[in-house]
């Protein structure tokens, strides 16, 4: 699973092939022991967890970066390689 962006101890990464569990658009995001799944483009929480302060910091990542993620998104279910994204800076 490709990482496409790290930013203040977040780690966001996209599945290559994934819509099967979960059907929407989305990435995979890592911050210490939590895990979560993120749709995009509405930043909706669709599985696990992350503290409240990286919860925010990822929609406001997801907002900025909507287009990216679904080109990004649109390769990966096809098996294409896919891009990195800016960090939220």
């Amino acid at each position: 699973m490709p990482v496409i962006s790290m930013f203040y101890g977040v780690i966001v990464l996209m599945y290559f092939m994934d819509r099967k569990k979960h059907k929407l658009p989305h990435i995979h995001v890592q911050y210490q022991d939590n895990e979560a799944v993120i749709s995009i483009p509405e930043g909706k929480l669709l599985e696990g967890s992350l503290p409240k302060s990286k919860i925010k910091l990822v929609h406001a990542w997801v907002e900025i970066h909507q287009d990216e993620l679904m080109a990004d998104w649109r390769l990966a279910i096809q098996g294409e390689p896919i891009f990195k994204i800016d960090p939220l800076k």
